[in-house]
């Protein structure tokens, strides 16, 4: 009888052993599975970063987009006076390119003067009239403008191109006068390149001499 209970022992506690490993088993391989899924969360989180981060510098029209609206958003920074007169400079190049004198010499005060490009051309509105209407005008498209607004006051350069003798360039003074902006001078000049300036005024010399 004791024999009979000692096996059922012996078997109980086989039986009991060979439950707890299972059990510790069965826990091993789901503490694998849980990390094994929690390396793969991770690794799929880092490669989705990894993506989005290289679909961001491979988008270059969202930056243009960005540096664009910055790039317009500057322009428009400029007052009311500052727009008004670079609307009287836009409508000049416009009326000259026609030849619509009356237009033109509307947008100058009646004390304005004309600076042309050969030294002999510093003109009041009479002469300047005098020179202008009889021919089919002149067309400068503009590059670049800059205005200074000193009160009553706006100073300005721009860089214009024609077709007839390319890069030139446009300073002068508007002066506000009875609530509009007026051009009390301009002056037309062509800009020589460093690398030629002494050929060109060699040139210069040379014709003045004659």
């Amino acid at each position: 009888m004791l024999k009979d209970t000692h096996a059922f022992a012996v078997k109980g506690t086989t039986v009991n052993r060979a439950a707890n490993m299972s059990r510790a088993t069965n826990a091993s391989r789901a503490t694998n599975i849980i990390r094994i899924s929690l390396g793969l969360l991770l690794s799929a989180l880092m490669l989705g970063g990894l993506n989005v981060s290289a679909q961001a510098q491979d988008s270059p029209t969202q930056s243009a987009q960005t540096q664009d609206t910055q790039v317009r958003g500057a322009a428009t920074t400029s007052n009311p006076d500052q727009q008004a007169a670079a609307q009287v400079l836009d409508l000049l190049n416009q009326y000259s390119s026609d030849a619509d004198w009356d237009k033109y010499f509307a947008l100058y005060r009646q004390d304005g003067i004309f600076i042309g490009t050969d030294a002999s051309e510093r003109w009041g509105m009479a002469e300047f009239e005098h020179y202008s209407r009889p021919t089919k005008g002149w067309r400068y498209d503009l590059t670049e403008r800059h205005l200074i607004q000193h009160g009553d006051v706006i100073l300005f350069d721009e860089l214009l191109n024609s077709p007839a003798y390319g890069v030139s360039r446009g300073t002068g003074t508007l002066i506000k006068t009875d609530g509009n902006w007026k051009i009390a001078q301009y002056h037309l000049s062509f800009p020589i390149p460093n690398e030629i300036a002494k050929q060109i005024t060699a040139e210069i010399k040379a014709a003045n001499k004659q």
